[in-house]
């Protein structure tokens, strides 16, 4: 399996250099062009046939990127991701995620995995700690990052979760449009688990540490009736709680930001202590009997 590092770091350079008139199409058609067929697959285009339409600058930008004309937050970003080699920390990375895979005989059904490293606006991930992913697609693995104190030492366990989508995903099949809570929870559940048993959960993100015990059980409580819910919205809304439900237009269920990801990682590390399975092995079962053997939901 090859690993593609796109250098974004010298694509933004590049386009920060640009007239703002030049950006657009900069970013469209030489920084997004090698993740063509990943935007394709979700139904994003590269330019919208209407001005101001849907297309991968919009799609983009509500992912939480950093708009393209905002050069003094991208280049003191840039200095810091420089500074730490951020590229090559990505391709170790993706490297050992590899490595701790296919020992187990696991492999991302794909010739090639492509990396993207972009730049987050931190207003927007501000609930994130400034730092979120997206490995949805096998062979596409990217990251959107506002470096700081506390997301730079976590993001290989950042990649490690993404690149843990590819590998379910070459098992299972992923529609966002039919996926359960159950489904969903124990989708993420494994990421962060898959991440941990290579990285330490010291290292594990906001989406699952920042709820403590009453909050864990009580969300608990709520997803254990919403397991076999189904639709976009609906499933949204336990995932991500309730604040990112009301901003988004979605029924609200009563659970704090990012619920679903505490869950799940419970959920999933409950499951292979008791039955003594890997995060490997466990990566090949259904997510109905990760939740039956879990003896949590």
């Amino acid at each position: 399996m090859n690993i593609i590092i796109e250098n974004t770091i010298t694509q933004y350079e590049t386009m920060l250099s640009l007239p703002n008139e030049k950006k657009e199409d900069f970013f469209r058609y030489t920084m997004m062009k090698p993740l063509e067929d990943m935007w394709r697959t979700i139904n994003v285009p590269m330019k919208a046939k209407e001005p101001n339409g849907y297309d991968v600058l919009m799609a983009t930008q509500m992912m939480g990127y950093l708009d393209i004309h905002n050069n003094d937050v991208a280049e003191k970003a840039l200095r810091d991701l420089k500074e730490i080699n951020a590229l090559e920390i990505a391709k170790k990375t993706i490297a050992d995620c590899i490595a701790f895979s296919s020992a187990s005989g696991l492999v991302v059904k794909a010739e090639d995995i492509i990396f993207g490293m972009y730049i987050a606006d931190p207003i927007k991930l501000q609930n994130e700690d400034g730092y979120c992913g997206f490995g949805g697609i096998p062979g596409y693995v990217t990251i959107t990052i506002h470096p700081n104190e506390y997301n730079i030492p976590r993001m290989p366990s950042l990649i490690a979760h993404e690149f843990h989508h590819n590998l379910r995903f070459s098992y299972f099949d992923w529609d966002h449009g039919d996926v359960t809570v159950g489904e969903y929870i124990i989708i993420e559940g494994l990421a962060d688990s898959f991440a941990t048993a290579l990285y330490g959960e010291e290292y594990l993100g906001p989406w699952v540490t920042s709820i403590d015990q009453e909050e864990l059980e009580y969300s608990i409580n709520v997803i254990r009736e919403g397991l076999d819910v189904k639709g976009f919205a609906e499933v949204s809304s336990y995932m991500f709680g309730d604040e990112f439900a009301k901003k988004e237009g979605y029924p609200p269920v009563g659970l704090s930001p990012g619920a679903g990801y505490a869950v799940g990682y419970h959920v999933v590390q409950s499951f292979t202590k008791r039955n003594n399975i890997t995060i490997q092995e466990a990566t090949l079962l259904s997510a109905e009997d990760i939740i039956k053997g879990s003896g949590v939901l």
